[in-house]
C-alpha cells in the first residue's frame, strides 16, 4: 500500500466522520469503513533515511483491523484459515511455537505490514557485512505476505526457518527456544539487511563536557541514524540515558544509547513460600515445622531472619540450616549471601537452634543407624542401615567419650515414648511437650533420664545400659572406633567439626519415637487441585525497578578515567526518546551456574492507557507519550519447555488469539495473565 490516503481533520470531542477506504493489498481490493474517535490526520515526519514519509497513525485501529474481506463472520471456538485478511496460523515444525508467536506479533505491526506489501526489495542492502544479504528479509516479507493473502490457509514456515537456521545456528534443529531471545535476533537481522547505510562513516564520541543533555542526546542519536536508518530504526528504537557516577572520585560519565526494547526485571518483592523444621538442642522441644515467606530472589540471611522471627529465636541462640538428603546431611547452607533460589521445592531442609558459643567448640554430629534383619536362613553379616534426621551439637571442653554420650541423650529427650512398659497401668497423657511428662511417672525414672539429669560425671552405675543400649563411631577413623565412655576423644584444636554414628539397639528402637525423628517435609508440596494465590505487580513498578540507581556488579566494573582504575560505579538509566512501537520483555526467566527459574509473577499491564510522561527525562511536546497494547507474546509451563502463544488485536478491542495453526477470538478480559512475556505497545495521541 503505497499511496497515501488523506482523511479528513477531526476535532477534539467530536465522533470521527465515517470514511470508506479503497485498499490495495498484494493484488487485491478491499472495501472497508472507518470510524475512529482517537484517529489521527496523516503525520508528515522526517525518518532516518533524510526524506519525508507519510505515515499514517492508525492508533487503536492498526492497518491489519482494516483489512478485512466485507460481510465475514468470525464464529466458532476455533478455525483453520479463514477467509479474512491477517488470520492465518503458522503450522508448527516442532517445538517452533517461540517463532511462530513473535512473527504473529510483528506481521501484525502496521508499519511492517505496510512496509513488507510494498516495493521494499529495493531497500535490501547486499554489501552489509553485518547482514544476511537480504535472504531473511526476503524470507520474512514473503511470510509476511502470504500471510495477508485473502483466505489464507495456515501457513508452513519452512523456508522462513531454515534461512534462520542459516544465519543462527542456534535456531536450528526443533529444540524450544525463548521467544525473546528470537525477536531480538530478527530484529537486528532485519535492520541490518534493510540498512540503507552503504559504507558506515566512522563517528567518535565525545564526551558530554558539561553541555547541556539535550545537545548531547542529539548528538548521539544523529551519530546513531549516520550508521544506521532502515524502517526497524524508524518504529522500534528509541533512546536512553546512562549515568555512571564514581564511588570514590564523584566523576561523572553520561552516554545516550539506542534500545530496541526494554528488559523490565520482576522486582525481587516476588515471594516465596518455604518450609523448614527447626531442632532444638535443648532436650526439651520436639521438632517443629515452620513455614515462612522469603523473596525468590532473596539470600540465605533472607531465610533465617524470617525462620527466627517465626520461631522466636532467642539472643543467645543461632541457627544452622542443612539439607537432609538419605538420613544424612547433605550440605550445610552457612553462607549468608547465598541465592535461595538454588533451594528446591523437593529439597527436605532443617534448622538446628545452637547456643552462641565459641566457635573453637567443635560441631558434633549424630547420625543414626539400626540393624537391618535379614530375610531367609543362615549367618550374615550384620548389616546396619541409616535412618531418622542427623542430630547436632556444639560440645564446649570435649575431652572423653561420656560427654558424647551425655549430650546424645539429651538431645533424645524430647523423643522419649511414654513409660507404659515400665507402669503397666499407666495411662498417660500422649501429647508430649517436656520430657517430665514423658518418663518420670511416679517415683518411676528410666536409667537414661536420671544419668541425663545428673550428667556425664555422676559415676558408672548407667554404663552399662549405656553401653548395651548405643555405641557410638567416630565415622572415617581406621580400624576400632568406637568410642567408649572413659576413653578420650581424638581431637585437636583444630578440629571443627566431628561426626559420630550411633548403633541403636532394638530395645532403644521401641523406647523412642523414631517416627517423629524420621518425619521431614519438603520445602514446598503444592497441594492437589489448590489454587495459589497470584501475585500481582503493576507494570509501572517494573519500569522503576528498570529506572532506579544500582551499583554495577563486580564482574562489569566501569573505568574511571580520573582514578586510572576500574570502580563498582553507581549506575543510572533513564528514558529520554520512545519509538512509535514500544516492546517490553518482562524478564520472567533467570540463569545461574546451577539453576533455571521462571517467575510466574502476574504483571498488571495497562491495555488501552499506557501513559509514560512521568518516566521520560526529555519532554517532546510534539510527540505523544501514550501507547496502546496491540500484541502480547505469552508462555505457558516451565523452563525449558512449555508452550508460546500470541494475542492480537484486530481493531476495537477485537482480541484474538493465535496458538499456531489455530486462530480463535478472546475476550479482552483474558488478556492479562502471569503467562504475558513479550508487550506490544503502538504509539497514541494523548486523550
Amino acid at each position: 500500500m503505497n499511496e497515501i490516503i488523506n482523511l479528513p481533520k477531526f476535532s477534539p470531542g467530536k465522533q470521527g466522520k465515517e470514511v470508506l477506504l479503497e485498499l490495495h493489498v498484494h493484488g487485491f481490493f478491499v472495501f472497508t469503513n472507518k470510524t475512529d474517535e482517537r484517529l489521527a490526520e496523516p503525520m508528515k515526519t522526517e525518518n532516518s533515511f533524510g526524506k519525508s514519509r507519510v505515515r499514517m497513525n492508525m492508533n487503536s485501529d492498526n492497518l491489519s483491523s482494516q483489512l478485512m474481506l466485507t460481510n465475514t463472520s468470525l464464529s466458532g471456538s476455533g478455525y483453520r484459515g479463514i477467509g479474512v485478511l491477517g488470520f492465518a496460523g503458522l503450522q508448527n515444525l516442532g517445538n517452533t511455537c517461540f517463532m511462530n508467536s513473535a512473527v504473529q506479533c510483528l506481521v501484525h505491526t502496521t508499519q511492517l505490514v505496510d512496509y513488507c506489501l510494498g516495493d521494499y526489495e529495493k531497500d535490501i542492502n547486499h554489501e552489509n557485512s553485518l547482514g544476511m544479504n537480504g535472504e531473511l528479509s526476503l524470507a520474512f516479507g514473503e511470510l509476511l505476505r502470504k500471510l495477508w493473502a485473502p483466505g489464507a490457509m495456515p501457513v508452513a514456515p519452512r523456508m522462513f526457518k531454515f534461512k534462520l537456521a542459516k544465519f543462527a545456528p542456534q535456531f536450528d534443529g526443533y529444540k524450544q527456544h525463548d521467544s525473546q531471545e528470537f525477536l531480538a535476533f530478527l530484529l537486528d537481522g532485519l535492520h541490518e539487511d534493510l540498512n540503507c547505510v552503504k559504507c558506515k562513516p566512522y563517528i567518535e564520541a565525545k564526551d558530554a563536557e558539561g553541555r547541556p543533555d539535550e545537545e548531547v542526546a542529539d548528538e548521539h542519536w544523529l551519530n546513531h541514524l549516520a550508521r544506521n536508518a532502515s524502517i526497524i530504526v524508524d518504529i522500534f528504537q528509541g533512546q536512553y540515558r546512562s549515568t555512571l557516577v564514581c564511588p570514590v572520585c564523584k566523576k561523572v560519565s553520561v552516554t545516550f544509547d539506542p534500545f530496541m526494547y526494554l528488559t523490565l526485571p520482576l522486582p525481587s518483592t516476588t515471594m516465596r513460600t518455604m518450609t523448614l523444621t527447626v531442632f532444638s538442642t535443648d532436650g526439651i522441644m520436639l521438632p517443629m515445622p515452620f513455614t515462612i515467606t522469603v523473596p525468590k530472589g532473596g539470600r540465605l540471611k533472607d531465610l533465617i531472619d524470617s525462620l527466627s522471627l517465626a520461631c522466636s529465636l532467642k539472643d543467645d541462640e543461632t541457627l544452622l540450616v542443612a539439607e537432609i538428603y538419605k538420613n544424612q546431611i547433605f550440605r550445610l547452607l552457612d553462607g549468608p549471601s547465598d541465592s535461595v533460589a538454588l533451594i528446591r521445592d523437593d529439597d527436605k531442609l532443617v534448622a538446628y537452634r545452637l547456643p552462641k558459643v565459641s566457635e573453637t567448640c567443635p560441631l558434633v554430629v549424630f547420625s543414626h543407624q539400626q540393624l537391618e534383619r535379614p530375610y531367609g536362613f543362615g549367618a550374615m553379616a550384620p548389616n546396619w542401615k541409616l535412618f531418622g534426621v542427623p542430630l547436632i551439637a556444639r560440645i564446649e571442653n570435649l575431652s572423653s567419650g561420656s560427654e558424647i554420650h551425655y549430650q546424645f541423650l539429651k538431645l533424645l529427650r524430647p523423643f522419649l515414648m511414654p513409660v507404659e512398659d515400665v507402669v503397666n497401668d499407666y495411662d498417660g497423657d500422649e501429647t508430649r511437650n517436656t520430657v517430665n511428662e514423658n518418663s518420670k511417672v511416679e517415683g518411676i525414672v528410666s536409667p537414661l533420664v536420671s544419668y541425663c539429669d545428673a550428667g556425664p560425671d555422676s559415676g558408672e552405675e548407667n554404663d552399662v545400659h549405656l553401653n548395651a543400649d548405643f555405641k557410638f563411631y567416630l565415622v572415617d577413623k581406621p580400624g576400632s572406633s568406637e568410642i567408649k565412655m572413659n576413653d578420650p576423644v581424638p581431637i585437636s584444636s583444630l578440629t571443627k567439626n566431628l561426626d559420630v554414628t550411633v548403633h541403636w539397639s532394638d530395645k532403644m528402637i521401641e523406647k523412642y519415637d523414631t517416627c517423629l525423628l524420621s518425619s521431614l517435609p519438603e520445602v514446598f508440596k503444592p497441594l492437589l487441585f489448590a489454587k495459589r494465590h497470584e501475585e500481582s505487580i503493576s507494570l509501572y513498578k517494573c519500569l522503576e525497578g528498570f529506572l532506579q540507581e544500582e551499583p554495577l556488579g563486580p564482574d562489569d566494573m566501569w573505568y574511571c578515567p580520573r582514578c586510572k582504575k576500574h570502580q563498582q560505579a553507581i549506575k543510572k538509566l533513564d528514558l529520554w526518546r520512545l519509538p512509535e512501537i514500544l516492546v517490553i520483555h518482562l524478564k520472567r526467566f533467570s540463569y545461574s551456574r546451577f539453576f533455571k527459574n521462571k517467575l510466574e509473577t502476574y504483571v498488571d499491564f495497562p491495555i488501552h492507557d499506557l501513559n509514560l510522561s512521568n518516566y521520560i527525562s526529555h519532554i517532546d511536546n510534539q510527540l505523544s507519550n501514550c501507547y496502546q497494547l496491540y500484541a502480547v507474546t505469552n508462555h505457558y509451563g516451565r523452563m525449558g519447555g512449555g508452550h508460546y502463544t500470541a494475542f492480537i488485536d484486530h481493531g476495537h478491542g477485537r482480541w484474538y488469539e493465535f496458538d499456531d495453526d489455530r486462530v480463535f477470538p478472546i475476550s479482552e478480559d483474558k488478556i492479562k495473565s502471569s503467562a504475558a512475556y513479550v508487550l506490544f505497545y503502538r504509539r497514541v495521541r494523548e486523550m
